[in-house]
């Protein structure tokens, strides 16, 4: 949706998908186009993009800073949790909300991403529609009951 069609009680949120899976990628941008609340998709494909991304580096430079991340653990180059354990110790980053999204069912993963400050852990479903399902449960609670903290 383009943001100027916005009216002032419908924020555009601005999603940071970092994941390396292409059939994933498609799947969540699919589902976040049919979303209730306006959104934008940015999507990257590993640690250290995500990281560049979120300091605006390079060719990130005019990126907005993302309302959320959506963060898969098993990336090359660097590891979600390595991703979310940069962003937490970074004062400028780490009040942006992380969900960890993932199909690690690992309960070291699981603590390892809580002890990194994850605010919430996913494990990716099996199949299409339990994947939209889950994508959906997730835009129901973080973009319609969640308020974000405010952009800097």
């Amino acid at each position: 949706m383009p943001a100027e069609s916005l009216t002032p009680t419908q924020p555009l949120i601005e999603i940071l998908l970092v994941e390396d899976s292409e059939p994933d990628v498609l799947l969540t941008q699919e589902a976040f186009a049919d979303a209730r609340v306006p959104n934008r998709v940015h999507v990257v494909r590993d640690g250290v993009e995500a990281l560049r991304f979120l300091r605006r580096e390079g060719e990130y430079a005019g990126m907005p800073r993302p309302d959320v991340i959506l963060l898969d653990i098993n990336m090359p180059r660097k590891s979600g949790l390595e991703v979310l354990a940069e962003i937490k110790a970074d004062a400028a980053l780490a009040t942006i909300p992380v969900v960890m999204l993932t199909t690690s069912q690992s309960e070291d993963d699981v603590r390892g991403s809580y002890a990194r400050h994850a605010n919430g852990y996913v494990v990716k479903p099996v199949g299409f529609e339990n994947f939209l399902q889950a994508i959906r449960a997730f835009e129901d609670f973080w973009m319609t009951f969640v308020r974000f903290p405010p952009r800097v």
